[in-house]
């Protein structure tokens, strides 16, 4: 019995090389792109874990849940951390980190978040990478929800380690994820004792054993099926272009926002400002007295197929996420996660206007 899923001829190391110079193709880098063979936690994971050690001085930028886990990596490291707070429902800006590194500087490595899905915002790297260059630290970049949603550029920002996925506003799979990494983060690794070696985390064997060696032998067997996937969501990029989806997400977070402003039942955008919040997904601030994600339950009753869920962990009571990406960046998705959203307001006895709402996404997306 065949399956087409099965039985299929082997992985060749050409094959994997040309899907990596797709994706380099997609960054418009002139960087080594590695695709490792797992989510994106483990190129995240790997390129601290490459590059931080006890000499690091890390200022470690914390607009969500991914910066606080970035953070107890380079403690773990050895690394000295100085942790740059910002308020969820903003962005930090370039002038924080000019002034981080007067305050300390010491600093030779940044990281950052490009967009959090989880909350909602999103941060101006051009201009942060200005900074982060002018002082000559090496730059960490999680574009994991970013890539495809918006630009993401790590040679003209000049970020060392720039980590993506997939599985967001690409459409494609989860189980393979990639990094782009610059000469001087290569060197950075290669002068750290502490860099994981013969180790699933390790960049290095990668460089060595697959870079080096002219891209001819892969480590170890591929993830096929993920491969295939990967290749299949660039092959599909490539053919509507870069910029129809990226303008395909910007349209669904204008419309979901002006769509949940004109809702009402005390419904409003949890990143304050327009310009702060992240094309990938749109988080919305529940009403006063009402949990979110009891919210977000009843709306999922009415219409089980919307993109909602209620925010993670501390923000479960009072966030709801909107997550119109990959094949959810459509007005249909969007016009879906505002009427369940009305009819679970409406239950609770708020007073909404759905069909105000959907007028008014309809004209933010025009």
């Amino acid at each position: 019995m065949t399956h087409p899923f099965l039985d299929l001829a082997p992985l060749t190391a050409a094959r994997f090389a040309s899907i990596e110079d797709r994706v380099a193709r997609l960054l418009r880098t002139e960087q080594d792109v590695v695709i490792m063979q797992g989510e994106a936690l483990l190129p995240l994971e790997g390129a601290i874990r490459g590059t931080a050690g006890p000499g690091t001085t890390a200022l470690n930028v914390i607009t969500g849940p991914y910066g606080q886990t970035f953070g107890d990596w380079l403690r773990d490291c050895g690394a000295t951390v100085i942790d740059l707070p910002v308020p969820f429902h903003t962005a930090v800006t370039a002038g924080r980190i000019r002034e981080a590194f007067a305050e300390h500087p010491e600093i030779d490595f940044v990281s950052l978040v490009h967009a959090e899905a989880a909350t909602g915002n999103t941060n101006p790297v051009a201009e942060i990478g200005e900074v982060v260059r002018e002082r000559g630290a090496l730059f960490y970049l999680d574009a994991v929800a970013s890539v495809g949603a918006e630009p993401v550029l790590p040679d003209a920002w000049g970020v060392d380690l720039c980590v993506i996925g997939a599985q967001k506003a690409m459409g494609g799979p989860a189980g393979v994820s990639a990094v782009s990494v610059s000469a001087r983060a290569w060197a950075r690794m290669a002068a750290n004792p502490r860099a994981p070696r013969r180790s699933y985390l390790s960049l290095l064997d990668w460089k060595e054993r697959w870079v080096d060696g002219g891209r001819k032998a892969l480590l170890h067997a591929p993830a096929q099926l993920e491969m295939l996937a990967l290749e299949a969501c660039l092959e599909r990029i490539e053919a509507v272009g870069l910029d129809a989806v990226m303008a395909r997400h910007a349209s669904a977070a204008a419309a979901t926002r002006a769509g949940a402003v004109a809702l009402g039942g005390g419904l409003r955008p949890y990143v304050d400002d327009a310009a702060d919040a992240a094309p990938v997904a749109t988080t919305l601030r529940a009403p006063s007295g009402v949990d979110a994600s009891e919210l977000v339950a009843r709306a999922l009753e009415s219409d089980p197929g919307a993109p909602l869920a209620a925010g993670g962990g501390a923000l479960a009571k009072e966030m709801i996420r909107v997550n119109h990406y990959g094949p959810d960046a459509t007005p249909g998705a969007v016009r879906a996660s505002l009427s369940a959203l009305g009819a679970a307001l409406a239950a609770r006895g708020l007073t909404v206007d759905v069909e105000g709402a959907l007028r008014a996404a309809e004209d933010a997306r025009r």
